[in-house]
């Protein structure tokens, strides 16, 4: 399970991301970047974000430390602006906490070099996760002490927002043309030859623990949280074996405006934009 600490001030907002995340000090004296259960994304991209960036740093990738952070509402009261305050209001319980790196900024592919070893780790694991939000557009990933880092899990498995459609989404392919390290000619076999064997059941099992129980209960479909986090394993666990030999590599595509969806970019005009298309 996650370690759980109690956020003691709320710091301020970062408005780039859609859920409104927010850097938040707790009483172990650390700094967190602070996903709410009360954003209007819900729950399932707190989920998501664990079983990713918990699978991701067991395989080795650079994920920050992820963290519960139980949150009193009462200190969304001296908060002067209305959509945090109300966001925070809304969110007491348990959150989801990610170490927060201090002084790191954002990855540019322009500005940094990454080998094809790493870059064919990063595509693989994304393509095992179905992540659809690591493109050139918004690479999702930071630079730290000269490192790349992984950051912002909650768009991937798309499966799990229709369980009964689950087995045949998860044996889908993965198109890479626009991830942000495709230009670095990433290395998929040699990354699916180290990483695919770690990909086991028992890890799978390990990683699924770690998702709080408030976060899977109320699942239609399954009757514990522990027959939902047997479904997380069962989709993962095949794609692993195979997803290396469905990774598509061709011309990114052109500027375009978003076709993301509002629950995921947080504008609920896109959906409507969508809508009336």
């Amino acid at each position: 399970m996650l370690t759980e600490v109690t956020a003691t001030r709320y710091v301020t907002p970062l408005r780039e991301g859609g859920s409104l995340p927010g850097i938040v000090e707790a009483d172990d004296l650390g700094t967190y970047v602070m996903k709410f259960t009360g954003a209007g994304q819900g729950r399932k991209t707190l989920v998501a974000e664990v079983v990713c960036g918990q699978l991701g740093r067991r395989l080795g990738l650079r994920v920050p430390e992820l963290t519960g952070i139980q949150l009193d509402p009462v200190i969304g009261l001296g908060e002067p602006d209305q959509e945090v305050q109300e966001l925070l209001k809304a969110s007491g319980g348990l959150n989801l906490g990610m170490d927060y790196l201090p002084g790191s900024i954002g990855f540019d592919p322009l500005a940094y070099e990454v080998d094809p070893a790493e870059a064919g780790r990063i595509v693989w694991f994304d393509a095992l996760i179905n992540n659809v939000d690591r493109s050139w557009r918004n690479p999702n990933m930071l630079v730290w002490h000269g490192d790349v880092w992984l950051i912002d899990h909650g768009a991937t498995m798309i499966w799990h927002h229709n369980w009964p459609g689950a087995a045949a989404s998860a044996a889908k392919p993965y198109d890479a043309s626009d991830h942000v390290l495709a230009r670095f000619r990433p290395d998929i076999p040699a990354a699916a030859a180290e990483l695919a064997p770690l990909v086991t059941e028992e890890l799978l099992t390990e990683v699924a623990a770690d998702v709080p129980d408030e976060w899977l209960v109320d699942e239609p479909g399954f009757a514990t949280t522990d027959a939902l986090r047997r479904a997380y394993v069962e989709a993962l666990l095949p794609r692993a074996a195979s997803i290396h030999a469905r990774i598509t590599l061709g011309e990114p595509t052109a500027p375009r405006p978003s076709r993301a969806p509002g629950w995921l970019t947080g504008r609920p005009d896109a959906d409507e934009k969508e809508a009336g298309a």
